[in-house]
């Protein structure tokens, strides 16, 4: 839980009890914590592989390698959410770049990389899901640069009146090209989910820019949708 003290309370971010603070476009609010029912689903294993796989492979580096990772966390601080300034450690540099390297179905890196930008989609448009789990729109640019894949997480269908969603994501493919800014995702989200999806149900899909050389990764773009008929 992090809080800032005014008065009483400024602000506050993370959880305490059965209870999350976070904040929106509304304001400051608070949520009941839903704890996934499945703590040990096939995603959830694979997931947590990786990391382990990364932090076995910290454990293998030469020493110079390890002291290099160390030397390089102050190239990727970052700005939290209350305007401190947070930098890493070596070792949870390496497992995070690694990680999301093996998500994308990259080789590890054993020196650590200088940072680079990251692309993102200007616009994401015109996306419909269908009854058959047909998903379909259109992103700008139209392409993915080179050394970029692109991450696409899904969530099965929920119910239409839900707008909030975060552990329900599944990493369902990787995109490494597009044709004039066409997405269609409709193969890789029914390999995951099935073909089918209830009318009037909603689907939420996110996409993560990942660095092929880097390991570094976009804020996830995130669209929704509500199934219609086919």
């Amino acid at each position: 839980m992090k809080i800032i003290f005014g008065s009483i309370v400024a602000d506050g971010r993370g959880k305490i009890a059965g209870h999350v603070y976070s904040k929106n476009r509304a304001g400051a609010y608070t949520r009941t914590k839903v704890t996934p029912v499945n703590l040990s689903s096939p995603d959830q294993v694979n997931v947590r592989a990786r990391f382990a796989e990364a932090a076995q492979a910290w454990r293998g580096l030469e020493e110079s390698e390890r002291l290099a990772w160390i030397a390089a966390v102050n190239d990727y601080k970052k700005t939290d959410i209350f305007g401190s300034v947070k930098v890493p450690s070596g070792f949870s540099l390496y497992v995070r770049l690694n990680a999301q390297l093996a998500a994308i179905g990259v080789a590890a890196i054993s020196t650590p990389p200088l940072p680079t930008s990251v692309s993102v989609f200007a616009t994401l448009t015109g996306f419909t899901a269908d009854s058959d789990a047909n998903i379909t729109g259109t992103v700008s640019p139209g392409t993915i640069p080179a050394a970029e894949s692109v991450i696409v997480r899904a969530t099965a269908p929920v119910s239409a009146g839900k707008s909030f969603v975060k552990s329900e994501f599944r990493q369902i493919g990787v995109l490494t090209t597009l044709v004039a800014g066409a997405v269609d995702i409709s193969a890789m989200y029914a390999a995951k989910f099935g073909g089918a999806a209830a009318v009037g149900s909603k689907i939420f899909v996110e996409f993560i820019h990942v660095n092929e050389t880097t390991g570094q990764t976009s804020q996830a773009q995130q669209v929704s949708m509500v199934v219609e008929a086919a």
